[in-house]
Parts: C-alpha cells; structure tokens; sequence
C-alpha cells in the first residue's frame, strides 16, 4: 500500500532538482520493474498512444508511467476512447450515460421576460412644497400664534405679531403721501397731481413688498393712522414642520421663523441595488406597502433617479410621487416596494400605457398623446422611447435572446453553458463561453454567443464539465480554446 507524502514546499533551483529526481525515480523505477518482466520473456512495452495522467491533476500528461510532480500519486493510464476525435470543448457520451447524468435541455428562445425589482425605503416630504414664513423687515417677534411644530394650519391664517420701527415709518410715509396728494387735487398742473398719485402707489407697493395684505394696507389708509405692530399670515397651507424662532427674539430681514410642508402629496425615497438599474425608468409604476397599513398597496411613478451611487450600501436612491390627501403616509415611515417591468432587447421597458406617449421630463403625470408643453412646469414633453421604453408596436427584433437562468455555468469573470449538438449518432455537448445580460427572473438575457433555436443545458452541467477536467479538455475552469496539447500545464 503506498504511502501519499505530505506535501512538500518547493522553492529554489535545489526544491527543483529534488522534484526531478523524485520524478524520474519513480519513472525509472516502474521502467526497470518493466524490464524485469522482459527478461522472463513477457512483452509489456507501452503503447506509442498511450498515455499517463493523474487523477487529482489531469493537466499532466506523460508518455510512460511514474509519480505526479505535485502529489507524487502514481500516475493512471488514460483511457483514450472515440471521443478524442471530438472537438476541444466537445463531449459524446453514450445513450445510458446521459441517462444516468440527468441531462436535461432547454431551447434558446426569443421572447419578452418580465422581472420585479424590490426595493425598501422611507416616505419624506415633497421639497417642492416646503414654504417659509420669514421676516420680510427687521424688529420684534411681539407673538407666535403656532408654538409647536406638527399643527396644520391653512392659507391666511394668523401666524405672527411683529414689532417693526421701520413698517411705522413707511406706513407714515403712505398717510403722508395720501395727504399730499389729497391737497393737491385742486392744482392746475397735471404733472404735480400725477407726482403725488404716484408717490401714493410708491409707498403702497412698499408696504405690500414687507408683507402686509391688501386689506391691511386698506385699513391704515382708513384709519389715517400707522401701528407699530404687523400681522403675518400663512402664505400656503400644510403642516408646520419647522419652528426656527421664539417670541420676544429680534430678527433680520430673511430670517426663517417658520417652515410648512404640503403633505397631500409626498415623496417616497427608496434604495435600489445597482444591479437592478437596468429595470428602473423614469415614469415607471411603483407599488409598495407601509408597516403602518399591513395587507394595503399604495401606488406612485419613478420622477427621479438619483445619478450618483452611494459606495457605503451600493445603492442609488430613486425617488417616487405618492398622492397623500388622506394623510395617511406620514414622513420617516418606513416601506417595502415592487416595480415590475417586462423587458425587451437592451434592456429597455415595455409599458402599454406609456406605448407612443409624450412625457413631461420633470412632471410624469404628465402625459399626452402627442407633443406640447408640461401643465405645470412649461417644459417641453419628450417622446417616452427617449425615455427607455418600447414604442407603441413592439417587433420580433425588440424581443430578447434568453436561456433560462440554471444553463449557463459562472466563473465570475465568465458565464460558459453547454449547448447540445444536433445530428449526432450520441449525445453530444459544445462547451461554449458567451456574453449575458442582465438577470429577470428565471431567465438570462444573452447578449453574445448562442443563437435562436439551439438547445442549452439546463441540468447536468455540472457534471459535462467535471467530465471534460478529467479529460483534460478546456472547462469553465480553462478560457484556453485550443486542442488537448495547448492544455497542458494549464
């Protein structure tokens, strides 16, 4: 019983020689063991065709028998059988061998593959309808009618008294300029009357540009007297989400005193994986589920995705519009959504309700028929096919080549698959390496190398290739596409 030796570490020109000694040692040894036998008048030369290999590194091949240079196991006759008239990547098997493997196929086809990306995330508040209350002159916060952030409150609604120096002054400017051109009404020169009507409309406009409404302008110019303190009103409707001031602090003009947000309509940011981009388009349908609101759906459109990946998750944040009249999606809750796509060749979307369609770059609510202008931003709408998406009558080009996702073999720098050859007396399998796309599903899309039609393998693969080791014949193992005598040393 021989005795495998541990292995040993080579190094240096001396690890090499005793590697070579202990090499032809055993082939010697087995030659002169051979011509023992000769000298009893047995005939046991070895074959020209024959040869050597190892069990565990069938990379080497030797004309004669003797030790493995990495293992030191003894080396095994190779069976040389028809197969080695097959092709570098080819292997013939025998009807009952293919049984006992549990080959099975599949055909290369050309269709439409659908795929769900699932994303996780948070609903935010939509920053396009945040608004400010902020002092539009310098003085005195007299009085804060909202102390506490979360109250919802409605346009017009009082929100702050201020004390300003500089708004009496200006509304005594106003009662003076009234009074001036009250007085001269009764001139004979247009030019003077027209001057004072105007300083009226200066002043005004003044008054109107530091906040104060109409009516309370109208109301100084009855009274016929200034105050020193001002009423500053909701501009918009929302929730106060912001409280960046205290009553009695003094302020400049610009300073923020107040923050509202319009929660009817509110954004749901959500982190998708970079390998799922492929799917994602602007103006795409998002469903997703909140844990407030177990077993409910709630639905929105893709309006942004985000150009820059985070290197910290890997992720690139896409943004979706959800309507929220009910306010029930409140900001930081957290959700878990889906978006389907069926996908067509370079991955491009197939939506019918998009098919033909002109969508607002910035707005996609927006939709229409033909071209024109966003309702609500003006923007030029854009065809939805710039946009990633299958126009309004698909071909059998826009259909993709696809295998199922269980045939190809990855190596992590290669995808190999097993393609079954037709018009062979045995079954017969072609290793062959080829370009995927991206995954949808249970399907690869395939970019490269297979052809419509031919019949992959989808089980069993595995086990061609072990084969094809033992052989010595390129695998997923070996890029190398030459014959057996460029493996070798491989």
């Amino acid at each position: 019983m021989n005795v495998i030796p541990k292995p040993i570490l080579i190094k240096g020109a001396v690890g090499i020689a005793l590697l070579l000694v202990a090499f032809l040692g055993g082939f010697m040894s087995r030659g002169s063991g051979d011509r023992g036998h000769e000298t009893h008048g047995a005939s046991a030369e070895t074959p020209e065709s024959e040869v050597w290999t190892c069990s565990m590194h069938p990379q080497f091949k030797l004309p004669g028998p003797g030790k493995c240079p990495i293992c030191f196991m003894d080396l095994i006759p190779l069976v040389v059988d028809a197969d080695d008239d097959a092709g570098p990547r080819e292997l013939t098997v025998s009807e009952n061998a293919a049984l006992l493997m549990e080959i099975e196929t599949a055909p290369v086809e050309r269709r439409f593959v659908e795929t769900e990306v699932r994303m996780v995330g948070k609903v935010t508040v939509d920053e396009t309808r945040l608004s400010h209350i902020t002092a539009w002159v310098p003085g005195r916060l007299e009085r804060l009618f909202v102390d506490y952030t979360g109250i919802s409150v409605t346009e017009g609604d009082h929100m702050v008294v201020l004390y300003s120096p500089e708004l009496l002054s200006a509304q005594e400017e106003l009662l003076q300029a009234i009074q001036a051109a009250e007085a001269l009404k009764r001139s004979d020169v247009d030019v003077v009357r027209a001057s004072a009507d105007a300083t009226v409309e200066a002043a005004r406009e003044k008054l109107r540009l530091w906040g104060l409404t109409g009516e309370q302008i109208e109301a100084v110019e009855k009274r016929g007297k200034a105050e020193d303190r001002v009423t500053i009103y909701a501009p918009t409707g929302g929730v106060v989400v912001g409280m960046d001031a205290r009553e009695g602090m003094y302020v400049k003009t610009g300073t923020r005193i107040y923050t509202i947000a319009d929660l009817s309509q509110v954004w749901v940011n959500l982190e998708a994986y970079e390998s799922d981009l492929a799917w994602l388009r602007y103006g795409q349908a998002v469903v997703f589920t909140a844990e407030a609101y177990p077993g409910e759906t709630f639905k929105g459109q893709i309006t942004f995705i985000h150009p820059v990946l985070d290197e910290t998750t890997r992720t690139v944040k896409v943004r979706v519009n959800v309507s929220n009249e009910d306010g029930r999606l409140k900001p930081g809750m957290f959700v878990r959504a889906a978006a389907s796509a069926k996908v067509a060749t370079s991955g491009r979307v197939m939506d019918a309700s998009l098919a033909g369609k002109w969508i607002s770059p910035m707005h996609p609510e927006v939709i229409k028929d033909g071209p024109g202008a966003c309702d609500v931003c003006g923007m030029d709408l854009v065809p939805a096919e710039s946009l990633g998406f299958v126009g309004a009558e698909p071909t059998e080009e826009d259909k993709p080549l696809v295998i199922p996702a269980t045939a190809p073999l990855l190596t992590g720098t290669r995808a190999v698959v097993y393609v079954a050859l037709p018009d062979r007396e045995k079954p017969t399998f072609e290793g062959r390496e080829i370009v995927l796309g991206p995954r949808a599903g249970d399907d690869y899309m395939v970019k490269e190398g297979l052809a419509e039609g031919e019949r992959v393998v989808t089980r069993g693969a595995f086990k061609i290739d072990a084969e094809l080791q033992i052989r010595a014949k390129p695998s997923m193992m070996s890029p190398e596409v030459g014959g057996r005598g460029s493996e070798v040393g491989s």
